[in-house]
């Protein structure tokens, strides 16, 4: 088994998120603070059986490129192995990055927004090809624009968008992300926004945005779709509208039932929506680069994410810690359970794990500044992520491949069929200031080469 071949083709294989650092510095209301010097990296953490990449990442954090960065890679069921350098911000005496610190993954939150509404369809509570209009009525008759980059002129949508449309981004629905021209100001002026940048972009944001997830949901309903569904695949905010038809669905808030089914039974200690007071210092500033500056966007000490969301977002919503990401794609490599405790059956994992694409839709991957790639290997889309739909180059990465990234830089995957999975977490903004993907891959890899099967 050529281990190393296979973690860094995985690696490579994912694909991204969305570029809310763009969209976070148009709104930004007031100038960012001058550049702060970086702190001198962490050692005392180091990961003597992976030099290369703690080299790596050392290396980051001593020329200034980031103020520190995580990655948890697991083999099987091997001890997890986490690679840690520097400080989770560049102010004086910040704490050391450890596997429990505290991250914004962005659209990261997608894939686990995306298993709980596999859970409600083993269960039979929500069917993959049902019509959204069966949970949210409002939805049952849409308009399509005709010219969507132009005008807001449209036409009856030809069919109803179905759960299956939601989680593979097919649905015709846009994203405040990437919508342009009236239709972006559309959505600006009606709130459409389910995301968290800072605190002053906050406070602009709930002037508009709805108050609660069902308010939400009903007036994205009334606004026009990009496409007619099922035609083409279009990054969208499919996931957090799901969020609503999986606490219709299962009669509880749709973040509760994450809480229950996927966070408490992992043992998934340090993944929040709003991070509690007595976890605050724990969390990592997100930065943004102005120029060749890396400047403070949200520092951890006063993040937005230190009070509640106007709603749990399910496709941009989580705070995390490697180990935790790591905890959850761990149960999806050993196909629904870890440790013991069963989160979904090996079928429901597999399908979500597979090319959910309507007929004749292709997914061509996103660009790098959003956290993801374009692979030359064909690749699908299954529930909340990307899949490969064939091995790569040498059989790595294998067909099945499942991942996804975040808008400040997090990276996630999994392999299920060599049971190989990685997460990395920085932030800051936009994802690909830096290569650090490629060069993790590289590195990583060398590393793996010295140890012995």
């Amino acid at each position: 088994m050529r281990v190393p071949v296979m973690i860094g083709a995985a690696l490579v294989a994912l694909a991204g998120t969305a570029t809310l650092g763009a969209q976070a510095l148009r709104q930004e209301a007031r100038p960012l603070p001058a550049r702060v010097p970086a702190p001198d990296a962490v050692p005392a953490r180091a990961n003597a059986a992976f030099p290369g990449t703690q080299a790596l990442f050392d290396g980051y954090v001593r020329d200034g490129k980031m103020p520190g960065i995580v990655a948890a890679f697991g083999i099987g069921d091997r001890p997890t192995q986490f690679i840690a350098a520097g400080r989770i911000a560049t102010d004086a005496g910040a704490a050391a990055v450890t596997p429990d610190s505290l991250w914004r993954v962005y659209s990261m939150t997608k894939p686990v927004t995306a298993m709980a509404a596999m859970i409600l369809i083993e269960e039979g509570k929500i069917g993959l090809d049902d019509p959204l209009s069966k949970y949210i009525p409002a939805f049952a008759k849409m308009r399509v624009l005709t010219s969507p980059d132009t005008s807001l002129d449209s036409e009856p949508a030809k069919s109803q968008i179905t759960i299956r449309e939601l989680l593979t981004h097919t649905s015709g629905l846009g994203y405040n992300i990437n919508a342009q021209g009236p239709l972006l100001k559309l959505y600006e002026a009606q709130g459409i926004v389910p995301a968290a940048v800072n605190t002053p972009v906050e406070a602009l944001a709930r002037r508009t945005r709805p108050a609660t997830l069902a308010a939400f949901a009903d007036r994205v309903a009334t606004l026009p779709l990009v496409y007619q569904p099922g035609t083409r695949w279009h990054y969208s905010i499919g996931l957090d509208i799901m969020g609503r038809v999986i606490e219709i669905a299962s009669g509880k808030p749709f973040d509760r039932f994450v809480q229950q089914r996927i966070f408490d039974p992992l043992a998934m200690t340090s993944s929040f929506w709003t991070v509690p007071p007595q976890d605050a210092a724990r969390l990592a500033t997100n930065y943004a680069f102005v120029g060749d500056q890396l400047t403070p966007l949200d520092p951890g000490a006063t993040s937005v994410w230190l009070k509640p969301p106007s709603f749990p977002y399910g496709g941009a919503g989580l705070v995390m810690s490697a180990r935790d990401y790591d905890r959850f794609l761990h149960m999806l490599a050993d196909q629904g359970t870890l440790d013991g405790v069963r989160i979904m059956k090996p079928e429901t994992v597999r399908l979500a794990m597979s090319n959910l694409l309507p007929a004749g839709v292709t997914f061509g991957g996103v660009a790098g500044n959003t956290g993801g790639t374009r692979a030359a290997t064909p690749m699908g889309f299954g529930a909340g992520g990307s899949v490969y739909l064939a091995d790569g180059p040498a059989g790595v990465p294998s067909k099945g491949t499942y991942g996804w990234g975040g808008a400040a830089g997090t990276v996630a995957f999994v392999d299920p069929v060599k049971r190989i999975r990685g997460t990395i977490m920085v932030n800051y903004f936009p994802a690909d200031r830096w290569p650090v993907r490629e060069q993790t891959v590289a590195a990583f890899a060398g590393d793996l080469t010295r140890l012995r099967p």
